[in-house]
C-alpha cells in the first residue's frame, strides 16, 4: 500500500475516545466501564471526605472552646446532651458517662474508675475513627490496582489486534495503529483513575491521622483533669 493509500486511511479512522471506546473488543470495553466507575466512586470518597473533615475540624474547634471556656464540666456534660453531634463531644460525654458511673450512691468512687473512664474514651475514639477512616482502603486499592487492570486491558486489547493483522495478513499502520490506541486507551484511563486515588489517599489519611490526634489529646488532657479530682 503506498503512502498516499495509508495517509488517506488513516484519516477516515476515528481516534476519538469514544470511538476508540465503541471499537474496542467486550473484554476491555468491561476493563474501561470498571475503571471509569472506580475513577467515579473515588472522586465521590474524596469530596465527601473532604466535606466530612472540615466539618469535624470545625465541631472539635468550637468543643475546645467551650471546654476550656472554665464551664463546669457537669454543666457542660448536661448542655450537650444525650445525643452529643460531634465526635470530640461523644469522646467527651463517654469519659462523663463514666465518670457518673464510677460514684456510688454515697458520692464514693468505685475502685477502677480512672482504668475505666479511659477505656470508655479509647473505645469512643475508635468508633469515630472508623467512621473517619472509611472508604480510605478503597482509594488505597484503586491506587495500586487500577494502573494493573488498565494494563490488563491493554494487553488483552493488542492481543486482539494481532490477531486482526494475522487474520488480514496486513501490516500497514492504518491496520495496527487503532487496534494499539483502543487498547493503550485502558492504561490511560487506569492511570487516570490510579493518580488521584494515591495522592488524595496520602493526604486524607495525614489528615485522618491528624485530627485522631487531637481527639487522644483531648482524651488524655481530660483524663488528667479527672485523675485530679480523683487524687483528691
Amino acid at each position: 500500500m503506498d503512502p498516499t493509500t495509508l495517509a488517506t486511511a488513516a484519516q477516515e479512522i476515528d481516534f476519538s475516545l469514544l470511538a476508540l471506546f465503541a471499537r474496542a473488543t467486550f473484554t476491555v470495553k468491561l476493563v474501561m466501564i470498571l475503571l471509569i466507575g472506580m475513577s467515579f466512586w473515588a472522586w465521590a470518597i474524596i469530596i465527601q471526605k473532604h466535606i466530612l473533615f472540615r466539618k469535624s475540624r470545625a465541631e472539635a474547634a468550637a468543643f475546645d472552646q467551650a471546654f476550656w471556656s472554665g464551664e463546669p464540666l457537669d454543666e457542660l456534660y448536661e448542655r450537650i446532651g444525650p445525643e452529643p453531634q460531634g465526635a470530640s463531644e461523644r469522646v467527651f460525654a463517654a469519659g462523663m458517662l463514666e465518670w457518673r458511673r464510677s460514684h456510688k450512691q454515697d458520692g464514693a468512687l468505685i475502685a477502677g474508675a480512672q482504668a475505666r473512664i479511659d477505656r470508655a474514651m479509647d473505645v469512643a475514639i475508635a468508633r469515630e475513627s472508623e467512621k473517619l477512616n472509611k472508604g480510605l482502603s478503597f482509594l488505597a486499592t484503586t491506587g495500586s490496582t487500577a494502573p494493573f487492570i488498565g494494563l490488563f486491558g491493554t494487553i488483552w486489547g493488542i492481543k486482539h489486534s494481532f490477531e486482526e493483522i494475522a487474520i488480514s495478513q496486513n501490516t500497514s499502520l492504518a491496520v495496527v495503529a487503532p487496534g494499539i490506541a483502543e487498547a493503550l486507551l485502558a492504561t490511560g484511563i487506569g492511570l487516570i483513575a490510579a493518580i488521584p486515588a494515591v495522592v488524595f489517599y496520602n493526604k486524607l489519611n495525614a489528615d485522618s491521622e491528624h485530627i485522631q490526634g487531637n481527639w487522644e489529646s483531648f482524651a488524655d488532657e481530660f483524663a488528667t483533669i479527672l485523675s485530679r479530682q480523683l487524687d483528691s
